[in-house]
């Protein structure tokens, strides 16, 4: 078993399967109805010292045993590994939280490879938000943001399959094929329409960083916090240094966020040290453990700056601690739309079969004990994205805005 500790430095038990097989086939069929593990008694009654003590599904295994037969002559009987992996995930899955996800052996390659930053779909995130599947980032230059698939989006079917009752792990495997074949997305805006869009598979690249200077700012376009983010954004620092401006544009527009550790580094070139980024919590305990900055270069980047952070809707996670800690601290106006409002972070915990499991450890609070899950940023300057202006001659009204505001601050 493996640990990103990346993600998390949290211990964490390696399961216990040897006793574990002659509940599996009962607990695989009937994970829908398995909450009550995850109740009050749910190890009293199910598990104790890693012994499987349930009743019920002693008695359901029996009768599966003894009396199952398949309608279908050309359906086979799950294996032992399918069996085992059925109830981890249906025990993972009572637990109701869209972030905390079983990946058996072939889906954690899938997700293992977006972390690494390259894969074959449409290039847009997308989260579990309620009963909806919502797209929360679509990837710059990819199929999904040339078709106009917008962040706030809710994904209604793919390929003319409901996404009703679906994992985000079953429909990003929907979305996903070959390259250059197409997949069709029907999807509804927030205002309730609804439009079908054809796109073609390419290999999507995840991009990390850009820079670019425009009308005396500097812009910094930060497209999400993986482990290479810090060393990519310390190089943006030094081409800042080198531009001669005193105005910064912090582009965390689209980032659906990442790493905590990145956040905290790329926060730490703008604060002191000691000053916190970020707090970890409970909802009526926000300030159980924090996360502080390191101060590379503060004394520089303190100096006369003026900051403006762009955010929208698919801002999150770590795109929003960062966000929420320049603005509580007033090292930054926030300019754009209200963030995603994702405020809880998972550590990645791999295991020798190929298969990951990735848990919610932590809920996080800004520096004035703000819920991210519940609020998201608020924007000081609210301003939204003529997407007409920006299909026609790719006029962008937000970053004009962001321009505009940095240049004014005193």
């Amino acid at each position: 078993m493996k640990i990103n500790t990346n993600i998390s430095a949290s211990m964490v038990k390696k399961p216990q399967f040897k006793k574990f097989f002659w509940a599996v086939l009962a607990f695989s069929l009937l994970s829908f109805g398995c909450g009550y593990i995850a109740g009050a008694k749910r190890y009293s009654d199910f598990a104790q010292n890693g012994k499987t003590e349930s009743k019920t599904l002693g008695q359901v295994k029996q009768i599966l045993d003894e009396s199952f037969v398949s309608w279908n002559a050309s359906t086979s009987l799950p294996t032992d590994k399918e069996l085992e992996l059925g109830m981890v995930k249906g025990y993972v899955d009572a637990y109701k939280d869209p972030y905390t996800t079983f990946f058996p052996p072939v889906q954690a390659k899938s997700f293992q490879q977006e972390v690494k930053g390259s894969f074959g779909g449409v290039g847009m995130q997308v989260e579990k938000k309620g009963e909806q599947i919502v797209v929360t980032t679509p990837l710059k230059d990819s199929p999904a943001m040339k078709g106009g698939v917008l962040a706030g989006d809710t994904l209604l079917a793919v390929d003319g399959i409901s996404s009703d009752n679906k994992t985000v792990e079953e429909v990003v495997n929907k979305i996903r094929g070959e390259i250059g074949t197409e997949v069709k997305l029907q999807l509804m805006r927030k205002e309730g329409s609804v439009y079908e869009v054809k796109l073609v598979r390419s290999e999507i690249k995840i991009p990390t960083v850009e820079t670019q200077k425009k009308d005396g700012v500097f812009i910094v376009r930060v497209f999400n916090f993986s482990e290479g983010s810090p060393d990519l954004f310390k190089s943006a620092m030094n081409e800042f240094r080198e531009a001669r401006t005193q105005y910064m544009v912090l582009d965390l527009r689209g980032n659906p966020g990442g790493y905590l550790e990145a956040a905290v580094k790329m926060g730490s070139y703008f604060f002191p040290e000691g000053t916190v980024i970020v707090k970890e919590g409970s909802k009526t305990d926000p300030s159980v453990e924090s996360s502080t900055s390191r101060s590379y270069g503060y004394d520089y980047f303190n100096s006369g700056l003026r900051m403006v952070v762009l955010v929208d809707q698919g801002s999150a996670s770590a795109a929003e601690i960062l966000a929420g800690a320049l603005k509580d601290h007033n090292k930054a106006t926030v300019v754009g739309k209200t963030t995603y409002g994702k405020g809880s972070v998972q550590k990645l915990v791999n295991f020798d079969d190929g298969s990951s499991l990735k848990v919610t450890v932590a809920s996080w609070f800004t520096p004035n004990g703000t819920s991210i899950s519940l609020h998201g940023i608020k924007p000081d300057v609210d301003v939204d994205l003529d997407l007409e202006k920006y299909k026609k001659d790719k006029t962008d009204t937000q970053l004009n805005k962001a321009i505009e505001v940095v240049k004014g601050l005193k």
